[in-house]
């Protein structure tokens, strides 16, 4: 009994400060979201260079999660977690000594590092709880995506009472910090690790499984879309609305705040109700959201018997931020679904499927922001973010309706039955 408590305890302690370490992981990762504003300005970027910019952090952490995923495995989480930390200390540091456009997209590919923490934390969290209660673990971990609002709230205060180059001072001081500290709260398993006959092309035999593919198009959809979103949403409502830095970033938190919170919630749902049934039903919701995000805002003129009549139509401010409420919401519990499916399909090899899924998603976070610059270079219309995106979720809506047959769907009804 004595025995059983106290591995419970340390289940606990690992669990709060993974998901601690985790949020300024992915605040730093989402750092350029606030700063490229004042970056953009200054070097006079166009929306494709800005983009690029936001989104460089994003590539180098998505390439780095199947290998990260794969040492976790080996290595175990503790120490990869914590050497990942220290290794991006000094690159964030230098983001503001830098001056050239080339620097900021060199220094980003390094601040990235810490977005490969998700793959570390997620097997290293899931294998402290029995498969029961996996998804709500895997869940309260993933709140750690609430670090993108944690920076929409803190960097414009930091920027406008220093500037911009003070922010990366403080965040390097902020994951130096964080690293000692989880490494004093954390704890070791052994048991955990995988065994060390285990090769590494052993273990991306999981790409010949078309399961693994499938899981990483819907991911590609919640967290990339999630990560491109909270790239861009701030300058969003700058350009659109003509917001100023702080307002803008409050209003894009109401997105990255339930987008991040709300993943252990989708964790308790998706166990109660099945992967499939929950991931099915967010699917939908986005779906019908993009769909009105998408409009743009017009101005029609309608001929009248008595004149000319015009009508504007749009999306006010605050309808378009209820709607990304909606949308974060759902994404954030569409993100533990599909890891749920993972911990439940995939209990032995979880550090490296979670390790590709995560790139994958990544790759979707790096991938959407230049996307949305291209477009609104190309088109002149903000809203088209929102198209491309609608297309998305129709992919997915249509893979996921031909890839389960009726007696894989069939849990999900039963367990709602219940």
């Amino acid at each position: 009994m004595a025995t059983t408590v106290k591995s419970n305890n340390k289940a606990v302690q690992v669990l709060v400060s993974s998901t601690f370490a985790f949020t300024i992981c992915f605040a730093i990762w989402m750092m350029f979201a606030v700063l490229g504003i004042p970056i953009k300005k200054q070097l006079g970027l166009n929306e494709t260079e800005f983009g690029l910019l936001a989104a460089m952090p994003v590539l180098s952490g998505s390439l780095v999660r199947v290998p990260l995923g794969i040492w976790c495995d080996k290595f175990g989480g503790r120490i990869v977690f914590f050497l990942l930390m220290l290794a991006t200390v000094v690159p964030i540091y230098l983001i503001g000594l830098a001056t050239a456009y080339w620097q900021f997209l060199v220094l980003g590919l390094f601040v990235g590092l810490a977005g490969g923490s998700f793959s570390v934390g997620t097997p290293y969290v899931a294998r402290w709880f029995p498969k029961e209660r996996r998804g709500l673990a895997m869940g309260i971990f993933g709140a750690g995506n609430s670090g993108s609002a944690l920076t929409k709230f803190v960097a414009p205060a930091i920027i406008a009472a220093w500037g911009w180059q003070s922010l990366p001072t403080v965040y390097a001081v902020a994951m130096l910090v964080t690293a000692l500290a989880f490494w004093a709260f954390s704890a070791s398993d052994p048991s955990h690790l995988v065994s060390g006959t285990v090769t590494f092309a052993e273990q991306m035999k999981v790409l010949k499984d078309r399961r693994v593919w499938r899981y990483c198009q819907y991911y590609s959809v919640v967290f990339g879309g999630y990560v491109g979103l909270a790239l861009w949403m701030t300058k969003y409502y700058v350009a659109e609305y003509g917001f100023d830095l702080r307002l803008a970033a409050l209003l894009a938190a109401c997105f990255s705040l339930p987008g991040g919170v709300l993943r252990a919630m989708g964790g308790w749902i998706s166990d109660r109700y099945g992967a499939y049934k929950v991931t099915w039903w967010v699917m939908w919701v986005c779906w019908v959201c993009f769909f009105l995000l998408s409009y743009p805002q017009t101005s029609m003129i309608i001929k009248t018997v008595k004149g000319d009549m015009v009508m504007n139509l749009g999306l006010t401010p605050w309808m378009f931020t209820v709607l990304l409420f909606v949308v974060g919401t759902a994404m954030a519990i569409g993100k533990a679904s599909v890891f749920k499916f993972i911990g439940d399909e995939f209990t032995d090899n979880i550090g490296a499927v979670s390790g590709v899924v995560g790139l994958a998603g990544g790759l979707g976070g790096f991938i959407l922001p230049i996307m949305f610059g291209a477009l609104v270079d190309l088109t002149g219309v903000r809203s088209s973010a929102f198209m491309l995106l609608y297309g998305t979720v129709c992919v997915s809506l249509i893979w996921m309706h031909y890839s389960f047959p009726p007696a894989e769907k069939a849990p999900a009804a039963t367990a709602v039955a219940a």
